[in-house]
């Protein structure tokens, strides 16, 4: 089941949605989102964050399902909010493990000069042959996914 739920998070990038997107909408129907919902909550993390090549959005879609896994929803539980950003602190450490870097200007190998945009490129066989992208929306889905089966025995 949780394989299906990697190779969903592959098919929605290769479909044209941003990495954020494909990450969280692979697995949020567990959380009561519908996919549209899903799409729409994170569509601003793609390129790094509104694509501004900051925190990559595969690792954001990540830590968007690491919120809906185990956020507190208690606005002074200390205790609550240590415990979920010590989940997004492991998930974060398995990333940069298994991709060098967790900033989308590092992994996409652009200068600091790259000047930003907010049009995206076009989907292209040369985009998807120069980016690491759908790697590294498998990688966070695998990751999210080992996550799930390890806490949920």
């Amino acid at each position: 089941m949780m394989e299906e739920r990697i190779e969903k998070a592959i098919e929605l990038f290769k479909d044209g949605y941003n990495c954020s997107q494909s990450v969280t909408a692979a697995f949020a129907d567990m959380y009561g989102y519908t996919q549209e919902q899903a799409l729409q909550m994170s569509a601003s993390f793609g390129g790094g964050i509104g694509r501004m090549r900051q925190t990559c959005g595969a690792a954001c879609g990540m830590f968007l399902l690491a919120g809906l896994e185990t956020g507190s929803v208690v606005a002074g539980d200390k205790k609550g909010k240590a415990e979920n950003y010590k989940v997004v602190q492991e998930l974060a450490a398995q990333f940069k493990e298994k991709n060098g870097s967790l900033i989308c200007s590092e992994l996409l190998g652009l200068s600091k000069q790259t000047p930003l945009s907010p049009i995206p490129e076009e989907r292209t066989k040369v985009y998807y042959a120069k980016r690491p992208c759908a790697k590294t929306v498998e990688e966070a889905a695998r990751i999210w996914a080992n996550y799930l089966e390890k806490h949920h025995k």
